[in-house]
């Protein structure tokens, strides 16, 4: 009980800055909440500084809320209706992440970017920007500047995508249902694809949305993969080194398990209508709270001595899944 309480403050404090977060998203939506909640956090932690009393409670909401926020959003999310709309998207998606994460990887690789921020910008780009960076970053113990800036890269490419997307399409000549399928599969967060899509057309942003909720579903092999490599390293380095640090019920995603129980729940009816909507509006919120604290924890000299070649690297893999996209549609005669 007294451990809980100590988290208190820097509940309050990080829930206190991301209302704010929230609000500036609700007026710049093509920003949003999260980037604001980021942000704000890292402009106090390096400007105003933080009180010692915060500290505790900002490393549990870092950490706790941001995987309650992937749970929350699972009640959300009908599996039934994925299914019925989704099939059809599968095999885009299915190329768009394998290319994003050789691409990520490979770049990665000769950049001389870390692992842990490969995966989180490969992720981000793949799979759907703040949502699938929270879900990962706690399996393979990312750090708060890895997070922050994994987050503020991706981003910056979905609102040049916001941008840029419905003009191309018209140049381009898509119909309805393949631009819906290309904001669905290379751009990442939810409103962000629906902006998009309905910037385009109604018909393209109501197919688009759907196109972004299958790919959402995403999350839990990829996160389920990760686990297994964060697994199979640390198995070889207890084996190396001696040293037991190793533990699969400490590595293995639960969160992850009890998104798609919500998402079950949701499919067979007992979370639905109102219930369903609440819950992914908390879910939202909570990924504005933790990505907020994760800017109060941020050190802005340890980002800016990672440099610009994260950027760079986000640049490529979003060019890569975009390009994919079109290439795959038109390969199977949907363009």
């Amino acid at each position: 009980m007294k451990e809980f309480k100590e988290t208190l403050p820097g509940m309050f404090f990080a829930t206190a800055l991301a209302i704010i977060a929230a609000l500036l998203g609700k007026l710049v939506p093509i920003v949003g909440g999260p980037v604001f909640g980021i942000v704000l956090g890292i402009l106090i932690s390096n400007v105003f500084g933080k009180p010692k009393a915060v500290i505790k409670g900002l490393s549990f909401t870092s950490k706790k809320i941001l995987q309650w926020s992937i749970i929350a959003l699972g009640g959300g999310l009908s599996l039934t209706q994925v299914y019925k709309t989704g099939l059809s998207s599968l095999y885009v998606m299915i190329f768009t992440l394998f290319i994003a994460f050789i691409t990520a990887y490979g770049v990665g690789k000769l950049m001389g970017i870390t692992f842990k921020l490969t995966s989180l910008i490969g992720m981000g780009t793949a799979i759907c920007g703040g949502s699938a960076i929270a879900a990962i970053s706690p399996i393979i113990e990312a750090d708060d500047e890895d997070i922050a800036y994994s987050i503020s890269t991706v981003f910056m490419f979905n609102v040049i995508a916001v941008l840029i997307f419905p003009p191309l399409g018209h140049l381009i000549g898509f119909s309805d249902n393949a631009f819906g399928l290309w904001a669905g599969t290379a751009i990442n967060d939810t409103s962000s694809v629906v902006a998009a899509g309905y910037a385009f057309s109604d018909a393209a942003g109501a197919y688009a949305t759907i196109v972004k909720l299958t790919r959402t579903t995403m999350i839990i092999p990829i996160s389920l993969i990760f686990a297994a490599i964060v697994s199979i390293q640390k198995k070889r380095e207890a084996n190396r080194t001696g040293e037991v640090n190793y533990n699969f019920k400490k590595i293995f995603p639960w969160f992850i398990l009890w998104f798609l129980i919500a998402s079950l729940l949701n499919t067979v009816g007992i979370i639905n209508g109102k219930t369903a909507e609440v819950m992914t509006e908390a879910g939202k919120f909570f990924i504005v709270v933790a990505l907020t604290a994760i800017g109060l924890n941020s050190d802005l000299k340890q980002m800016r001595k990672t440099g610009f070649k994260p950027i760079l690297l986000g640049l490529v893999v979003w060019v890569s899944v975009a390009v994919v996209s079109i290439v795959t549609q038109f390969l199977s005669g949907q363009i």
